[in-house]
């Protein structure tokens, strides 16, 4: 997707082919099952199946050009010595121009391997960034006590705190904060729901920087260098060249 594009229904814009508009997207809905690189972007353009205008199928054309040339892209899993489990969380704030509601996403890695991930937009419209990115935590940590649970049952248990990480230090400092303030008593729930988890010892909530932030991909469209960046860090890609660069290290 094109970096800082932002699709909405236009005004007097062309319509296109909405049965052929529907048909891609059901079918793009199906590969970013297991094509994490498109999960924000096919969120994006299936927003407008009701009435597709022309530049929301230029923005499947495009994703249609990736895919072409990237089809030796997959996850690649790799033995890492542990089983440590960790979310890569992040929101952007009031980025659909259309109703002003902020995209969250997570990244979910066990051993170092991406396991689970969803871009989602948020059902409220969120009052400031802190509370965009505290409502992706909430929705973050949710996985996390799956993966966790899912992970017991087969008879990994956890030996350590799971990690979520977050760029957002309000967000942090909301989420680890016991006084109730005037402007959080709208996310009371989902506040005493992390700290809760927190105070146990199921979760921590260390600062990642914002270069650092894997979760930037599913959130907002990024330019490539950034793009890749997050991908490499994820295993995401072609495999024979990812082993190859394992053996010459």
């Amino acid at each position: 997707m094109i970096m800082n594009q932002k699709l909405f229904m236009e005004e007097g814009e062309q319509l296109t082919d909405k049965g052929r508009y529907q048909r891609i997207i059901g079918k793009l809905i199906y590969l970013s099952h297991t094509r994490p690189d498109i999960a924000y972007v096919v969120g994006v353009v299936s927003q407008f199946m009701h009435q597709p205008q022309e530049p929301h199928m230029e923005a499947v054309m495009r994703i249609i050009r990736y895919l072409k040339g990237t089809t030796s892209h997959s996850v690649l899993f790799k033995s890492n010595g542990h089983l440590d489990t960790q979310v890569y969380t992040d929101a952007d704030w009031a980025g659909d121009k259309s109703d002003r509601r902020s995209t969250s996403g997570y990244f979910t890695l066990v051993g170092g391997n991406l396991v689970t991930w969803r871009s989602k937009k948020q059902k409220v419209v969120a009052l400031s960034s802190a509370e965009a990115e505290f409502r992706g935590i909430a929705r973050g940590l949710t996985e996390i006590l799956w993966v966790k649970k899912l992970l017991t049952e087969i008879g990994f248990p956890p030996s350590k705190p799971n990690r979520i990480l977050c760029d957002n230090k309000a967000a942090i400092q909301i989420s680890e904060n016991p006084v109730q303030h005037d402007r959080t008593k709208h996310i009371e729930v989902d506040q005493n729901f992390i700290k809760e988890k927190i105070e146990t010892g199921v979760v921590e909530l260390p600062f990642v920087r914002s270069e650092d932030q894997l979760a930037d991909i599913l959130t907002k469209a990024v330019n490539g260098r950034i793009f890749a960046k997050c991908l490499g860090k994820l295993n995401v890609g072609d495999p024979t060249v990812q082993l190859e660069g394992d053996v010459r290290k």
